[in-house]
């Protein structure tokens, strides 16, 4: 009976805490000592590491968004539409992505390593909607890179991205501060006011 109590009190004190727990309880009978293990865990704890991971690179990375844009921009030539800190795919390593349309209308995706501001390599994109980035843009005097830097105030930069949705364009960004809490926020095109991003 107290084995079937603490294995109880373990797993809800697991579910509370909202991690993995193994308990061992033994048992008071007299044919000695019998372990027994009981695992619990939460379906959605790999995400919390994950996300809790990544955060901790963020904040930790070397180069900026505005450093990142720049480096990518000395490598390809053009217009930076985005620039996203980001998993580079197997979730190891996270990379600064760098969307930059060239004059030419090619759409170009520059990998910017966080730690040095290296170019790691790039390719093209094919994108469909060119004529509403360049509309978007036109007359705006605030480009991607002092967005993030006029963002960086809030805290660290981990995307900075043009809002070509609705009447009101802008650069988005989103920070992220010590400790994991992010943010949204809109970067005016012509005066670089930064403000929260009211449907955040």
């Amino acid at each position: 009976m107290k084995r079937n109590i603490v294995i109880a009190a373990v797993t809800a004190a697991a579910l509370i805490g909202g991690g993995t727990a193994t308990a061992l309880a033994t048992t008071g009978d007299d044919e000695g000592s019998a372990r027994q293990a009981a695992t619990t865990q939460l379906s959605n704890d790999d995400d919390r590491d994950d996300d809790a991971e990544k955060a901790e690179k963020t904040v930790s990375a070397d180069v900026t968004a505005s450093e990142a844009i720049a480096s990518a921009l000395k490598h390809t030539s053009g217009t930076v539409v985005s620039a996203e800190l980001d998993d580079e795919g197997d979730g190891d390593k996270v990379v600064w992505n760098v969307d930059v349309l060239s004059g030419d209308n090619t759409w170009h995706s520059v990998s910017v390593d966080p730690a040095n501001g290296k170019v790691l390599g790039s390719h093209t994109d094919d994108e469909d909607d060119t004529a509403q980035v360049r509309a978007a843009l036109k007359g705006s005097s605030v480009t991607a890179e002092e967005a993030a830097k006029a963002a960086a105030a809030k805290g660290v930069v981990t995307s900075v991205d043009l809002d070509d949705d609705g009447k009101n364009t802008s650069w988005e960004a989103e920070t992220r501060k010590s400790g994991g809490a992010e943010q949204d926020w809109k970067i005016d095109l012509t005066s670089g006011r930064v403000t929260a991003d009211d449907q955040d």
